[in-house]
């Protein structure tokens, strides 16, 4: 690997050279523009506005543009000089616990190797270290034209470093969160859950890049003067109106795409009966059947009524 920046790590008063190589690469499949008549490449060139000529990347240098316009020449010899102790150290200031980073401040990722037989001590004395504190060391350094920050953290037997952004480069969550009023049932979360379990985890070296691999074989097929293959037809979809079922339809597939048992969890979302025409048929009997037994009732309290007052009346006379 190529290595895009030499320097040295300062870690109190020991100086560790090093050489920063990136550590990730793009596969995305790119792609030219062309002129859609004749399929002539479309070129941008560089060409000087006073002179009105194309010029060379020897002759391309930086500017900076002032407010009224005035470019002004910047050397890589200014570069060099300026002021700052990052210009080409990687400068330790603090070791915290990884989790006080931010994931919306990562950037591009490097790895840091050892420049030279005397940078192995340190090298690994500085990976130990991490290692062994269970911290990231953040650190500060020049990069293409601009002071960055960096957090160090060990890889393997190797020290990575990731590009963070500054504090006041990310944005605050403003306007993003829904700003009405929901309410969230313990059911819903319970079934949210149980899909969560249910998908569980997967190994990252197991995904792919499935549009590329579609692409590819998009190309393929022109390539060789074949017909370009099918799309599938996507899933007909249609509106959600009760979030209940949708969450256990999911819990339903997610474990049946696994191969296990169907949920329980289903159990626990109980649905109203549908009305057949046997129990129809049976509801008007029931009906009759109550309504003839009432009459009944009543009579049978009538009889029992009437001697209990004539005794009561007897009695009365007596006394």
């Amino acid at each position: 690997m190529r290595s895009i920046w030499n320097g040295a790590i300062s870690f109190g008063l020991v100086s560790i050279p090093i050489k920063l190589v990136n550590a990730t690469e793009s596969h995305s499949v790119s792609f030219r523009q062309i002129h859609t008549e004749d399929g002539g490449r479309i070129r941008y060139r560089k060409v000087c506005e006073l002179e009105d000529r194309e010029v060379s990347t020897a002759e391309i240098g930086k500017g900076y543009e002032d407010a009224d316009g005035t470019i002004i020449p910047i050397t890589d010899d200014d570069l060099s000089h300026l002021p700052i102790p990052t210009a080409r150290t990687i400068e330790i200031v603090a070791f915290v616990p990884a989790d006080r980073i931010d994931p919306l401040q990562m950037d591009a990722a490097y790895y840091l190797a050892a420049s030279g037989v005397p940078a192995a001590k340190p090298y690994v004395l500085l990976r130990e270290a991490l290692k062994r504190s269970n911290k990231v060391a953040i650190a500060k350094y020049a990069l293409r034209g601009r002071e960055r920050l960096g957090m160090l953290r060990v890889v393997g037997d190797a020290i990575a470093m990731h590009g963070l952004l500054w504090p006041d480069e990310v944005r605050a969550p403003e306007g993003v969160a829904p700003d009405t009023d929901v309410t969230v049932r313990d059911k819903e979360l319970d079934l949210a859950d149980a899909l969560m379990d249910t998908l569980g985890e997967v190994d990252l070296a197991d995904l792919h890049d499935e549009y590329r691999e579609a692409l590819e074989e998009v190309i393929a097929a022109k390539a060789s003067g074949e017909a370009p293959p099918e799309t599938p037809a996507p899933a007909a979809g249609g509106k959600v109106l009760d979030l209940m079922a949708a969450l256990e339809s999911s819990v339903r597939a997610a474990r049946e795409s696994r191969g296990e048992p169907p949920s329980d969890v289903e159990a626990e979302v109980r649905r109203l009966p549908r009305k057949t025409a046997a129990t129809e048929k049976k509801t008007p009997a029931a009906k009759k059947t109550a309504t003839a037994k009432k009459p009944a009732a009543k009579s049978a309290a009538k009889k029992t009524a009437k001697p209990t007052t004539k005794k009561t009346a007897s009695r009365k006379r007596s006394a």
